[in-house]
């Protein structure tokens, strides 16, 4: 007999094959907190270890990737988006001081391939060993004639956690601290309207390969997955370093000096050095085909520039040392009181009365 659900175009059976296919991956991301093991209508994680500290915040975030996964699916790529979605959402975590615990996703199909769900889950999953956070739920929907059979969109939240003193943010921020910038792999995963508007007006293939790409097709190219920083600077604020970090800043939506300008306190300026670093061969290659210059999209796009640290001026150089054996990493410039016109400047971004920042010089 014909499954009646079947006949609206949702398949069950699909998503249960999918489920089996994953669960190898999502296994290896459970560690001894974990509750309950795999397929459970709720997912927990015991938090036992919270009763040792003074004030325990929990910090959460939730996210997606954006118009990216269109190119994952032109590429019919699927594995490296998950760390797109893992890195947009514990990285911002981080952001605070606090220390992921657990992640959840949620991709919404037209119909459901269960290879390419468990193609998804896998590169989430990589992701989340990687910063040593456990997956541990999620939900994939068939959405028939509300999403084509090809399409599909992804998201996810995760929890962390951190002592309230411990909390990083413009509250520790003082005039001369020495702000540090963590290298971009590539786009991440913002601004990709923009470049698919580029490669359109310009009627390329994301499947041809392209000699300002090397021998990546331009799709594998723009697919490069987004840098996570989460295990790194758990590392470094859990080092005796760790007290020297006052605030962070994640840069994705929005671009470099609104993200910059949410973490520092009223009253100060920070002028970013654009001279200090070189932005990444595929913003210079978009932009020449776009027909822009580099200062245009520094609003939409990290410019090689993926995450940034605030720290004391007389450990700067410990830290920088601390992070360039993981990541590249530099100067970008030093908070300053607010005395001068704010000209030029970003300040209130994305809600937040915060500082004042702009970028000043040349890119190299």
């Amino acid at each position: 007999m014909t499954d009646a659900y079947a006949q609206s175009g949702v398949d069950t059976h699909a998503g249960d094959l999918a489920v089996e296919l994953m669960k190898k991956s999502i296994k290896g991301t459970l560690n001894d907190n974990v509750v309950g093991g795999f397929g459970g209508f709720a997912g927990m994680f015991d938090v036992s270890f919270l009763k040792n500290f003074d004030r325990p915040l929990l910090a959460t975030s939730t996210d997606g990737v954006g118009t990216k996964v269109a190119i994952a699916q032109i590429m019919d790529k699927h594995d490296t988006i998950g760390q797109d979605l893992v890195g947009m959402v514990v990285d911002d975590i981080v952001v605070v001081g606090a220390k992921s615990m657990f992640m959840t996703d949620y991709i919404a199909t037209g119909k459901v391939f269960p290879e390419r769900i468990a193609d998804i889950v896998s590169g989430i999953a990589r992701a989340c060993s990687t910063v040593g956070v456990a997956l541990i739920g999620g939900e994939t929907a068939e959405h028939p004639g509300l999403l084509k059979p090809d399409e599909y969109d992804v998201a996810g939240a995760a929890v962390g956690a951190v002592e309230y003193s411990k909390l990083l943010g413009p509250h520790k921020v003082q005039v001369g601290d020495v702000v540090l910038g963590l290298e971009a792999s590539g786009l991440h995963s913002n601004g990709f309207s923009l470049v698919r508007k580029i490669i359109a007006d310009n009627k390329l293939d994301y499947r041809v390969t392209y000699p300002e790409f090397g021998n990546a097709t331009l799709g594998e190219a723009l697919l490069e997955p987004t840098r996570l920083y989460t295990h790194v600077l758990n590392s470094l604020l859990e080092s005796d370093l760790g007290s020297s970090v006052k605030a962070m800043s994640h840069i994705t939506g929005g671009g470099i000096g609104a993200n910059l300008a949410r973490v520092l306190p009223k009253n100060t300026t920070l002028d970013v050095e654009r001279s200090t670093w070189r932005p990444l061969d595929v913003f210079q290659i978009l932009t020449t085909w776009g027909k822009l210059n580099l200062t245009q999209v520094e609003s939409t796009w990290n410019l090689g520039l993926g995450f940034a640290v605030i720290v004391k001026a007389d450990k700067a150089q410990e830290i920088e040392n601390f992070l360039n054996q993981h990541i590249n990493t530099w100067q970008l410039g030093i908070v300053e009181s607010n005395d001068c016109t704010l000209e030029g400047y970003i300040q209130g971004a994305k809600g937040v009365d915060g500082g004042a920042v702009r970028l000043v010089g040349n890119y190299k």
